[in-house]
């Protein structure tokens, strides 16, 4: 994932650009992705934190002279795929013990019980079970926050849902 976001910016020697001159240099200059999924590209470097978005431009969150683009360098479609809130809390449930299957049934239980997002009855039987997912909780919260800010109901902040991945 680095060698495809430093790569526009080593091939044009700048420290920020505009989002359609880095989707036009993995797309139609070096022919990776499809415009489309260059864009997708750029969300999951973003949600990494290897993108930052400053002024409608695009910036590196690490030095992008210090990465090798290999000759003949081809990134695999894989890197557009950001493993979702549900799935990071899902796997460490499973990595805790819990079957998977039961795992799923018991965050579908929650969620209908508590009318809550999948996202946050994951990460409640998560923490129920031991797993550590302190950064997930602290993404659920903030996600919560803002659906909460724009309907301009009650923020987040009284969910019991902390980000030290303790119960």
């Amino acid at each position: 994932m680095e060698v495809a976001v430093a790569a526009p910016f080593k091939t044009r020697a700048q420290d920020r650009l505009g989002e359609g001159e880095f989707v036009v240099a993995l797309s139609l200059e070096r022919e990776w992705f499809s415009p489309d999924q260059a864009k997708r590209l750029v969300d999951v470097a973003v949600g990494r934190g290897l993108l930052a978005s400053e002024d409608g431009d695009l910036v590196p969150q690490f030095d992008p002279a210090e990465v090798t683009v290999p000759e003949g360098f081809a990134p695999d479609e894989s890197v557009l795929r950001e493993q979702s809130t549900f799935e990071s809390a899902l796997d460490a449930i499973v990595a805790a013990g819990v079957e998977k299957q039961r795992a799923v049934a018991a965050i579908n239980e929650r969620q209908r019980a508590l009318a809550i997002t999948i996202e946050a009855a994951a990460v409640l039987y998560a923490r129920e079970q031991g797993a550590a997912v302190g950064r997930l909780a602290a993404d659920v919260r903030e996600e919560l926050a803002a659906e909460a800010g724009e309907r301009g109901g009650d923020t987040a902040e009284s969910c019991d849902v902390d980000d030290s991945g303790a119960a």
